[in-house]
C-alpha cells in the first residue's frame, strides 16, 4: 500500500463545508453499534435464564456485576442512574472501538461498490464521536452537581480552591479543571485508536507475507488496547459522576 493509499483510508464520507461537515461514517457505524447494543440487550432480556445463564447472557451479566461493583466500591453514594450509563458506555464504545481490527482497506473496498470514494469505519478515531461523547457525560456530570447541591454548586467556583478572597483566579482555576475533564475523556481514546489505525496502516505497506505476520500479531495488541480505553473511558466516568454526588466538592 502506497502513502497516498494511507492518506485516501484516514478520509471520513463527509457532506457538507467547514462546521457544518457531517462524517457520514462516523455518524452511520455509530447508530449501527448501537442498534446492535440495544437489540443484544433486548433479545437477551427476552430470554433470560432464571438458572445458570450461559452465552451472551452470561457475558452480559458479567460485564453488569463488574460494573456495579466498580461504582459500589469508588464511592459511597447511591445514584441509580451512575451504573446504567457507565454499562452503555462501557458496550458501545467497546463495540466501536472493536471496529478497528478490521482490515483498513476492507470497508473502503466495499464503499467503492456503491460509490462511496472514502469510508472509516472506526468512529472511536474521530474526534467528533469521542469529544461528543465525553461532552455528553460532562453535562450529565454538571446536571448531576445540579440535582445533588443546587445552585450551591456554583459557590465553588467562587471560593475553591484559594477561598473568597481569590475568587476572579479561583473561577479561572475552576473552569480549566471542569473543561479538562471532557478534554481528557475524548482526546485520550481518539489518540489511542487513531494511532492504532495507524499502525495498521503503516504495517500494510510490507510485504504480504510481513502484513500477515505482523499484522497478526498487532491486532492481538490492538485487542488489548480497544478493552482498555473502553474500560478508562468507563471509570473515568464512574469516577466524574460519583464525584457529582458527593456533597464535598
Amino acid at each position: 500500500m502506497a502513502s497516498g493509499d494511507i492518506a485516501h483510508h484516514l478520509v471520513n464520507w463527509s457532506i457538507g463545508e467547514g462546521f457544518w461537515t457531517f462524517n457520514l461514517d462516523t455518524i452511520v457505524m455509530g447508530w449501527v453499534m448501537a442498534a446492535i447494543l440495544v437489540i443484544t440487550a433486548m433479545v437477551v432480556g427476552a430470554r433470560l435464564q432464571a438458572s445458570v445463564p450461559s452465552g451472551m447472557q452470561n457475558w452480559l451479566e458479567g460485564v453488569v456485576d463488574f460494573i456495579d461493583d466498580l461504582v459500589q466500591g469508588s464511592f459511597p453514594v447511591k445514584d441509580p442512574l451512575i451504573a446504567p450509563v457507565a454499562i452503555t458506555v462501557f458496550l458501545w464504545i467497546l463495540l466501536m472501538n472493536s471496529l478497528d481490527v478490521i482490515p483498513a482497506y476492507l470497508p473502503g473496498m466495499i464503499a467503492h461498490w456503491f460509490g462511496i470514494t472514502e469510508f472509516r469505519i472506526t468512529p472511536t478515531v474521530n474526534l467528533n464521536t469521542t469529544l461528543g461523547v465525553a461532552i455528553a457525560i460532562f453535562l450529565l456530570m454538571v446536571a448531576t452537581n445540579l440535582r445533588v447541591k443546587g445552585f450551591s454548586y456554583f459557590k465553588t467556583y467562587l471560593t475553591h480552591p484559594f477561598g473568597i478572597w481569590l475568587a476572579p483566579m479561583n473561577i479561572i482555576m475552576s473552569l480549566i479543571e471542569e473543561i479538562t475533564k471532557p478534554l481528557s475523556l475524548g482526546l485520550r481514546l481518539f489518540g489511542n485508536m487513531f494511532a492504532g489505525e495507524l499502525v495498521f496502516l503503516l504495517l500494510a505497506m510490507l510485504p504480504w507475507w510481513g502484513e500477515l505476520v505482523m499484522g497478526e500479531v498487532w491486532s492481538l495488541f490492538e485487542s488489548l488496547i480497544i478493552i482498555l480505553q473502553a474500560f478508562i473511558f468507563t471509570v473515568l466516568t464512574v469516577v466524574y459522576l460519583g464525584m457529582a454526588n458527593m456533597q464535598d466538592h
